[in-house]
């Protein structure tokens, strides 16, 4: 193991919890304006009926702002527009975009997960792997042969980290991530507990063609139920993650066959997602939990796949699509397009199919009384 600061002592105690700052910092340090007694201090948020003396009660919507009264707290977070002075607070802090606020104001108050720096005594790191300075690494971990470790990277309690994986400077892996050999990760990614890049693709063939091949090729027919096994096409390709990408708990992101799989900067993954084998990702995307990209798929740039959104595989998702969540993107999409559905279409066919089907009931029972109708008039 290569560490230029040294390995640390390790003692991984828990050191965690907010810092307390005035109402006057936060909100200098989010971009918003304060109101009232700005040398308050707070060491936590909370919603307004929970909230105490030492909590900012986060109230930026009408029903929030209700219930302040239920609350102690002495100063709040409120929407543009609404009058902090009769809240029964003694400061406030305002913000035209409340939701983009909070992004700066919850990595303010965010105490992290007391871990201390230093490779823990547990860890197991190979004297290959090089680690930058400052790189804390914890219980129970591990760190392959060759691997390269950025600056400033906590590797959280029962990681795994890969021969020859490189994990870029600033990054968190969150407890038990799962990064496999040759991995590639950019600097500032974060990955939650459970995590996993680099598994195998789900790749298999049969020595002659098989049922699934045939239905495929003709969409239709009956299986000719020959009996074949599947022999398993190994995974030769990577993983390239980009910089500042989040992936989320339990999700996973396998290997390419002969390509890597890559995901591009910025992109932001949610709870419980597969990325299939050979799939690109492109970058400043949101993939929201439950969500499936099939195998050798591209998804350009910008694009929102909505909750348990399935995309096919071999198909290509343009720039800038939206997809309502449980969407089936079984067709290559162009570029702008908001879809929704079973199979996805333009979101406002799907509405307007959606409303008729809901109108089948009527429509058959309709049906029925002009059939009656009829046959009592012969």
């Amino acid at each position: 193991m290569q560490c230029p600061d040294g390995p640390g002592d390790g003692g991984f105690a828990d050191t965690g919890g907010s810092m307390a700052y005035t109402i006057g910092r936060i909100a200098s340090e989010i971009g918003a304006e304060a109101h009232g007694d700005l040398d308050i201090e707070v060491d936590g948020v909370a919603e307004p009926a929970e909230a105490g003396p030492r909590h900012l009660a986060m109230a930026a919507t009408p029903r929030f702002l209700e219930q302040i009264a239920e609350g102690s707290a002495r100063a709040a977070f409120i929407a543009e527009g609404s009058d902090w002075r009769t809240l029964g607070v003694e400061a406030a802090i305002v913000h035209p975009r409340p939701r983009y606020a909070m992004s700066g104001l919850t990595r303010m108050m965010d105490g992290g997960e007391g871990w201390e720096d230093g490779v823990h005594p547990s860890a197991v790191v190979h004297e290959d792997a090089v680690l930058g300075q400052g790189v804390s690494i914890g219980p129970l971990s591990f760190v392959g042969a060759g691997a390269r470790i950025g600056d400033g990277v906590a590797i959280g309690p029962q990681c795994h980290v890969g021969a020859g994986a490189r994990i870029g400077a600033g990054s968190l892996l969150r407890e038990g991530v799962r990064i496999a050999a040759r991995v590639s990760v950019g600097a500032r990614f974060i990955a939650q507990p459970g995590a996993t890049l680099g598994g195998d693709g789900f790749s298999f063939v049969t020595p002659d063609t098989s049922d699934v091949e045939s239905a495929r090729r003709t969409l239709g027919g009956t299986a000719a139920g020959k009996a074949q096994k599947w022999e398993r096409i190994h995974s030769l390709g990577d993983v390239e993650i980009g910089d500042d990408v989040e992936i989320g708990a339990n999700s996973t992101v396998d290997r390419g066959t002969v390509r890597a799989t890559r995901v591009g900067d910025r992109t932001k993954i949610d709870n419980f997602v597969a990325i299939g084998h050979n799939a690109q990702v492109g970058r400043d995307c949101l993939i929201c939990a439950h969500s499936g990209v099939a195998g050798s798929t591209r998804v350009g740039d910008n694009v929102v796949l909505g909750g348990m959104t399935g995309v096919s595989d071999n198909i290509f998702v343009g720039d800038n699509v939206i997809a309502g969540g449980g969407s089936r993107i079984m067709s290559s999409v162009p570029a702008g397009r908001v879809v929704l559905g079973y199979p996805a279409m333009p979101m406002d066919a799907a509405i307007d199919v959606f409303k008729r089907l809901r109108r089948l009931g009527r429509l058959f029972g309709d049906v029925a009384e002009l059939k009656r109708l009829a046959g009592g008039g012969r």
